[in-house]
């Protein structure tokens, strides 16, 4: 007599079973007959495929290949649940990231401004030169791709 296996999820009295499982039932005491009309190349398929899927007759490989469908229609529903779930997460995480960048640019800017007053308190500069050096730093940061480097600059200001 050939001896039962159990699951973690099944207990001695084998009640428990899961989704979609297949499992030994001895023969074809619990299944029922019904007619299925398929195509001729349908079949033909069935009949090439079901011992290469291990299957031992025709109708344990359509009965698996129902159960699969059955499975990835299930699956669809649960894409459905997740995706609003996921979108949420990541929309979350995005609106935090702003949040922390937008901070950050403030503080960089009140930097900034403090800066800008001190060297305005310290030298005496025309607005004409105002406006070249606008005009100059303004194309600088376009060819440089906003990557400013200090030395550089420090290095631009002595060549003068």
């Amino acid at each position: 007599m050939r001896e039962k296996k159990i699951s973690g999820l099944q207990n001695d009295k084998d009640t428990a079973v899961k989704p979609f499982e297949t499992r030994s039932r001895g023969g074809f005491e619990n299944k029922e007959k019904f007619p299925l009309w398929a195509y001729p190349d349908t079949l033909e398929a069935v009949e090439n495929m079901y011992r290469k899927d291990n299957c031992r007759s025709k109708s344990e490989f359509i009965e698996k290949a129902i159960k699969f469908y059955l499975g990835y229609l299930s699956s669809n529903e649960n894409v459905n649940y997740l995706s609003p779930k996921i979108t949420g997460a990541v929309d979350a995480v995005v609106h935090g990231s702003e949040q922390r960048i937008n901070r950050n640019l403030f503080k960089i800017a009140v930097e900034l401004g403090k800066l800008s007053h001190m060297i305005a308190a310290a030298n005496d500069v025309s607005s004409e030169t105002l406006s070249d050096l606008h005009a100059m730093c303004v194309e600088e940061v376009r060819r440089i791709n906003g990557m400013i480097d200090f030395e550089k600059a420090v290095e631009y200001q002595r060549t003068e």
